[in-house]
């Protein structure tokens, strides 16, 4: 690896150069490649929810609908609104009252159950279902939903999901800048206090900054990425990268002293260094991240593609771009240098190998509750339960709960040729399932008093296509909870009695789905994770034991950073408990190979088990402090700025993670291996001294 440092180095304004200049095609990637705010289009395609939504887009040409309360109008006035909306771009039906029947037709002839429903009394609000011609989350839909609300200044407010996904988009477009900002400038700031020169935190952002804008310019190859993977894919890259640059620099600094009057040739050991170090260690991140592809729910594929490519471009950018840019600012940086402000750690390795069973006591004490805990957190699917209070799609679900006592709204997709007496009765028995507050089909429209003369010809189109017949189901339930899935479930049983075809799709029905796919997929990725990790580190250590020994110290650090949500009754994102165990896996089980690596040539020198503990603690941990530091300011920052709870709490998740897997390894890894020396030196190749 020689002969490629010396080639960076002697190539290194062509190499900036054309660093500089690649920035402009992923600029460009960067800006066009389109954001997916919905997190329930990547369930798998061929479930039935999502097939029945495909169903309904081709059948019915509607893509997706909304429930919206209207305040303060009378039903002229609505039936003005009406005739607004429809000319909404993208907008397809809209169904109400007036709708159903001439406004001339008196209430009191209705179905009591389609009057509460549709009309509220005591406050005059009424209910409003706006369908449109295109998909949840397409940006025509999202489009539409700002136009609608900008035409009752919010006496019209939107709930369902493509108001919810609408909301998202605007948070994100407002925050996403500020995520990078904030979490450069908090790990800048760490750097600047824990290196030895203020100047090298900016050309450690700079150069991790570039390789960041070439990670998220090429997804522009896959067409679009999640808002989730948006939001933390530059933040994520930037922490887990920071170690290869703060690598570099300190093996270039400890050349320096063996060639002191050749900085050039200090530079190209060093690169030839780092990439030896720095490839084994970024495979395990890499494969804890590709680790998330094996997901059925393809957000995971989403977000581990490119964080992947991200640590490749990292690492890329670390051994070429980086010592480019020290070179070319080494007066500056020599200008610079300072003390840094952590303390002497030297002390560490003599107190941890003394006092050593009481951390195997408290590893012993502590994985046990810990392990229960992170198994029994609470979790929540429904996204705008946690949205800030003030905006107007939470304002709608709220106005719904309060008024009308509605949480979900389902839809049922049934053949058409199902005769009317069966159709009734299915819709009767619907009705009667708990929480269910109206089935509104063609049926439920009519009723015993309506002539049909009086049900205008756009209801009967919106409902039966003459293939399917639709019908809406109102339930008094939240998406996400206990209570509408037991309710779903009750629906399916039914509407497969009277037609075998028959589907349930909404936001709750595939919430549902999505809580059964993620809780396998969490079982397959920590598995998957664990065993791409796990073979990694036997073929890099040349061990059987040391692969067991380093997993089950990261795992611990996973366990109670996992396990203190349940101690505290905090309610996590569904998200979190896949992708926070693979990230802290893959990122910090590097802290236990740079210590293992050090201790392993101690023993190899012929040093004693304490010896060599306490060197391979003492020389590894002020590396290990600095990028857990760096780690945790960059992620922190984020989890207490961002007002999407998702992406707060996977960033706090991922802060207190880097900190825990901190202390484990400084302080239980070196008690394991006082512990389990000697079966580590005989299930090991390169721990015994080699003979002279």
């Amino acid at each position: 690896m020689i002969k490629f440092g010396k080639q960076v180095v002697k190539f290194r304004i062509p190499i900036l150069i054309a660093s500089f200049l690649l920035l402009i095609p992923s600029l460009f990637g960067y800006v066009t490649t389109r954001i997916n705010y919905d997190i329930l289009s990547y369930l798998p395609k061929d479930i039935e929810t999502m097939k029945g939504q495909d169903i309904l887009l081709e059948e019915f040409g509607t893509g997706a609908f909304s429930v919206c309360v209207v305040s303060g109008m009378e039903d002229k006035e609505i039936s003005v609104l009406e005739g607004k909306l429809k000319d909404v771009e993208h907008v397809k039906d809209v169904l109400w009252y007036g709708a159903i029947a001439d406004i001339s037709v008196p209430m009191e002839i209705l179905p009591q159950d389609l009057k509460e429903t549709l009309k509220n009394a005591e406050t005059g609000s009424s209910l409003l279902i706006i369908t449109f011609d295109t998909s949840m989350s397409a940006d025509e839909t999202l489009e539409a939903v700002e136009e609608i609300r900008g035409l009752t200044d919010r006496q019209c407010l939107l709930s369902g999901m493509s108001a919810v996904v609408t909301d998202i988009k605007k948070i994100c477009n407002s925050e996403a800048i500020i995520y990078v900002v904030i979490a450069a400038g908090l790990s800048a700031l760490v750097l600047a206090l824990t290196m030895d020169s203020y100047l090298i935190p900016v050309i450690f952002l700079l150069s991790i900054g570039m390789a960041i804008l070439y990670n998220l310019g090429t997804n522009k190859i896959s067409g679009e990425i999640s808002f989730i993977t948006q939001a933390l894919a530059a933040v994520l890259q930037l922490a887990v990268t920071m170690d290869y640059s703060i690598f570099l620099w300190h093996s270039y600094e400890e050349n320096q002293e063996r060639y002191p009057d050749d900085k050039h040739r200090a530079m190209a050991h060093a690169i030839s260094q780092t990439v030896s170090s720095v490839v084994g260690s970024s495979i395990t991140t890499i494969a804890g991240f590709l680790a998330m592809c094996f997901m059925t729910f393809t957000l995971g594929k989403d977000l581990g593609v490119v964080m992947a490519k991200g640590v490749v471009f990292g690492v890329i950018g670390c051994v070429t771009i980086l010592p480019s840019m020290i070179l070319v600012m080494d007066k500056w940086l020599e200008k610079t240098k300072h003390k840094p402000v952590i303390p002497d750690l030297g002390k560490t390795g003599k107190f941890v190998t003394k006092f050593y069973p009481v951390f195997i006591l408290i590893f012993v004490v502590v994985i046990g509750p810990m392990f229960y805990a992170q198994s029994h957190n609470q979790v929540y699917y429904d996204l705008m339960g946690t949205l800030p209070e003030e905006l107007e799609s939470v304002a709608a679900g709220n106005a719904l709960e309060k008024e009308y006592n509605m949480g979900a709204t389902h839809v049922v997709l049934a053949d058409s040729s199902l005769s009317e007496k069966e159709a009734y009765q299915m819709e009767k028995e619907m009705q009667n399932v708990k929480g269910v507050k109206l089935a509104l089909g063609l049926d439920a429209v009519t009723g015993p008093l309506v002539p049909d003369e009086m049900v205008s010809d756009d209801i009967r189109k919106i409902l039966d296509n003459g293939k399917y017949q639709m019908i809406y189901v109102m339930s008094e339930y939240k998406t996400g909870s206990d209570e509408v899935n037991e309710q779903c479930d009750a629906l399916r049983e039914i509407i497969k009695r009277y037609d075998k075809t028959a589907m349930l799709i909404g936001e709750a029905p595939c919430t549902q789905d999505l809580i059964t796919i993620t809780d396998r997929d969490f079982k397959i990725v920590n598995v998957v994770s664990i065993a791409f990790i796990f073979l990694i580190i036997a073929v890099v250590l040349k061990s059987i034991s040391l692969p067991v020994i380093l997993v089950a110290v990261i795992e611990f650090a996973i366990f109670i950073n996992m396990g203190i949500p349940y101690y505290t009754k905090t309610v996590l994102p569904f998200i979190a408990s896949i992708v926070i165990g693979t990230i802290q896996l893959g990122a910090t089980v590097d802290y236990a190979i740079l210590m293992t690596n050090r201790y392993k040539r101690e023993r190899s020198k012929g040093a004693k088990k304490r010896e060599a503990v306490i060197t391979a603690l003492n020389s590894s941990l002020q590396s290990i402090v600095v990028s857990a530091l760096s780690f945790f300011a960059a992620t922190f920052g984020v989890a207490v700025y961002s007002s999407i709870d998702m992406i707060s709490s996977l960033c706090m998740l991922l802060a207190r993670g880097a900190i825990i897997s901190l202390f484990v390894v400084a302080f239980i890894l070196p008690a394991l291996f006082m512990v389990f020396d000697k079966m580590i030196i005989h299930t090991s190749i390169g721990f015994k001294p080699k003979n002279k």
